[in-house]
């Protein structure tokens, strides 16, 4: 197969992300409150994560006169998860146009707008197709500014599908969010609700720094209550979903709902689990981490990316510096397999279900010393 798909082929991959994702997050109750734990606001809505993305950069693009929005079919077409649609039609084919196939080009193009004072905000159709663009992020996106001496900040905030869930082709799943964090100058973020979605994407866009803006696909058609006054919400560090005092869950992205869908069984015979979305996952919140851990005293950290040299690691030895005089057990991380992230069904047997989040879980609360 060509690295990049066919419209058909896409069209066809978001209607399996729709028929899966159904599938599997059928059980999900995304509860009417904010993501404070709050009740929601008089003024919320109920709206997709599709949805509340495609809000908020329309709502950036009529702020910033600056902000332009590039990538692969995001204009007439609307991009493949239709997360750009109506915006060309809205603000014209100069703020909102599309590139060739050429994610080096669309980042050095990204780059070359910064310079000249713009605000790029590109896509990335899928995360696979990042790779062509690794050069232009690391070399220039992540280190421009420090190389400048700050005259050349990078407001650049790429927007790259993320993760898997989708059962689509190789190439279109990936997970890498280690691979961003390890990189200085770039900061990393992975909303979890349509809520934490428009926020945080907000929020990002309005940073002065390159931020790598990782959605997580297979929840692009979950919908749920998006407050977008929120007054009191704060889109920097982590945050408690759920409350719990019998271990953390630490996760970020698609895999928050998973775990609380654990935490929820795991209710049932009376374990009690918190569960801390990261949020950002560059800059970590290690704050959160250990107030969370210092008070459940036992964590296991559940992402898609592969074991080894996983984010997770990088957790798993924050909690470790942070509580390592309180902790009853090691840090257990439940994720995918040290294999090429697979496509089509060979995804249910890589992404962490819920079977192998609880039976992570089991080994931390069985743990004795000695």
């Amino acid at each position: 197969m060509s690295e990049h798909a066919t419209l058909s082929d896409l069209d066809a991959a978001r209607d399996n992300t729709q028929s899966a994702a159904a599938q599997r997050e059928s059980v999900e109750v995304i509860p009417a409150a904010n993501e404070s734990g709050q009740p929601a606001g008089p003024d919320a809505e109920t709206l997709s994560m599709q949805q509340a993305l495609n809000r908020a950069l329309s709502e950036i693009l009529e702020a910033d006169r600056k902000a332009v929005v590039l990538g692969e079919d995001v204009g007439q077409l609307g991009g493949v998860f239709r997360i750009t649609d109506g915006l060309q039609r809205k603000f014209g084919e100069a703020r909102v146009f599309d590139t060739p196939l050429a994610e080096s080009g669309i980042l050095g193009m990204s780059v070359g707008l910064a310079m000249a004072g713009y605000h790029p905000i590109p896509e990335v159709q899928f995360d696979g197709f990042a790779y062509p663009a690794v050069n232009q992020i690391i070399c220039q996106v992540g280190r421009m500014n420090y190389r400048s001496r700050g005259k050349l900040p990078m407001p650049i905030t790429l927007r790259v599908p993320s993760f898997g869930g989708i059962r689509a082709p190789e190439h279109h799943g990936e997970s890498l969010e280690a691979l961003f964090a390890h990189v200085p100058g770039l900061k990393v973020v992975s909303p979890s609700t349509p809520h934490e979605a428009y926020h945080l994407l907000k929020f990002a866009a309005s940073r002065p720094d390159p931020v790598v803006f990782m959605e997580p696909k297979s929840r692009y058609w979950q919908k749920g209550p998006v407050d977008t006054a929120a007054s009191g919400y704060s889109p920097e560090g982590a945050r408690v979903v759920r409350e719990g005092r019998h271990l953390t869950l630490v996760a970020w992205g698609a895999m928050v709902a998973r775990c609380l869908q654990v935490a929820e069984l795991a209710a049932e015979d009376g374990i009690d689990i918190e569960v801390l979305d990261l949020r950002w996952l560059k800059p970590i919140d290690a704050e959160a981490l250990a107030t969370s851990v210092g008070k459940t005293r036992r964590a296991v950290v559940v992402h898609e990316a592969p074991l080894t040299s996983g984010l997770g690691a990088e957790v798993a030895a924050l909690i470790t510096e942070r509580c390592f005089g309180t902790l009853k057990a090691p840090v257990e991380r439940v994720t995918g397999f040290d294999v090429p992230y697979p496509s089509g069904d060979l995804e249910d047997e890589y992404i962490p279900d819920i079977d192998r989040i609880l039976f992570g879980i089991q080994r931390v609360l069985e743990y004795r010393r000695g």
